[in-house]
């Protein structure tokens, strides 16, 4: 009886992960359906709070949440899987094959799904890539004592933002890898080939630390209550932290701007740097995961949000097929329909951003469930549990 119970407790656990997980990948498919049908709507980052559509606005901060949350659960599920396996070295290892697939990942199948160019001339490194980097770094830092690796993603996170003035010139042997650790950025190899470092990793690195750390709040030992208090509290010092330095408005992110419009003025106030994130960046997003990861806790056998554990049990199985889904859909449009926004096929009215990102995540449910019963059934594929 008491293992059945365990075996119980640790489902429900998983299921509430899952179920944030899945929740954030719905959100990225809003953002992504404005990337594919809504391009003709530029937004200037950062976003340009006086002169950008409202509905753009509130999706991209939505959006905002996806890459920490996603990062922060990885650095949690480390930690879970380290104390299925009971050994740092196999969870080292795992961290770090994975962390490579994920890279490969990003340099072939996804950018490809973005892009559909072949050779490609240009790769963008990505959430995919910073996933997969951060996690072949936790794969060193788990052999650090929990305060020591605590107080370097302290630190990494406080303390990242006072590098942001240091810039290398493109013939210095700095500027690659401070391009991918702290500066968005072109590498550029040849007049054909170049990347565009999107996701750079040093703050990534800091939020999947903090998950591994977090995961201990998930332990088969620690009741409901107990990790609903961790998680409440965290989310109270989080957002309280992130009010307080936005506020002062001097450290962490761009100053706000108090506009004669109180909404405006709301809007610039949660106006975070995502590229690379910004202390307030994280701290904010941060905090929302932890109060949703709360909430789906103590709410996760509702079946009105129970079915999201579905996309988070698959995770990259949904994510390849959600792009090469919107990629289908455009290419298909622009063949009927042609290049109706200048260079771009696109849809006329932001309202039906949202509307079409429910649509699109219905119809992808199923193949996604479908998968993730099946990585639950098969487990003796291995190669299943990579996407």
């Amino acid at each position: 009886m008491n293992t059945t119970s365990t075996t119980q407790q640790l489902n429900q656990r998983l299921f509430s992960i899952d179920i944030l997980r899945g929740f954030v990948m719905v959100i990225m498919i809003l953002d992504h359906v404005r990337e594919t049908f809504f391009l003709h709507y530029q937004m200037i980052v950062p976003i340009d709070i006086a002169s950008t559509d409202t509905i753009l606005i509130i999706c991209r901060f939505l959006a905002h949440i996806c890459a920490p949350t996603f990062i922060f659960l990885t650095g949690l599920s480390a930690y879970l899987y380290m104390q299925k396996v009971q050994s740092k070295k196999e969870t080292s290892w795992f961290l770090f094959t994975r962390g490579l697939f994920l890279i490969f990942l990003e340099l072939t199948f996804v950018n490809f799904a973005w892009t559909f160019e072949f050779p490609m001339e240009k790769l963008y490194l990505q959430v995919i890539w910073a996933i997969g980097f951060s996690m072949i770094f936790l794969s060193i830092l788990i052999y650090l004592p929990k305060k020591i690796l605590f107080i370097v993603a302290i630190i990494i996170v406080f303390g990242h933002n006072l590098l942001d003035s240091v810039h290398f010139e493109k013939d210095s042997i700095f500027y690659i890898p401070w391009a991918v650790l702290h500066e968005r950025t072109w590498i550029e190899f040849s007049q054909d080939f170049k990347l565009r470092t999107s996701y750079p990793i040093l703050p990534w690195i800091g939020v999947i630390s903090l998950g591994f750390i977090a995961g201990e709040w998930f332990n088969k030992n620690v009741n409901f209550q107990t990790r609903k208090n961790y998680l409440i509290k965290t989310t109270l010092i989080l957002l309280s932290s992130f009010i307080v330095i936005r506020f002062i408005n001097v450290y962490g992110d761009t100053p706000y701007i108090n506009y004669d419009s109180i909404s405006n003025t709301i809007l610039s106030f949660i106006n975070v740097s995502k590229y690379p994130p910004s202390l307030l960046f994280i701290l904010l997003t941060l905090g929302i995961c932890t109060f949703l990861l709360m909430l789906f806790e103590k709410y996760q056998n509702l079946k009105s949000i129970s079915w999201l554990k579905n996309f988070g049990a698959a995770p990259m199985f949904f994510y390849l097929l959600h792009l090469y889904f919107l990629k289908f859909l455009y290419l298909s449009a622009v063949a009927i329909y042609g290049l109706n926004q200048g260079q771009y096929f696109g849809l006329s009215q932001t309202w039906q951003m949202p509307l079409l990102s429910i649509l699109f995540a219905f119809i992808l449910y199923f193949p996604t469930k479908w998968y993730a019963n099946l990585k639950q059934k098969r487990r003796d594929i291995k190669w299943l549990k990579y996407l």
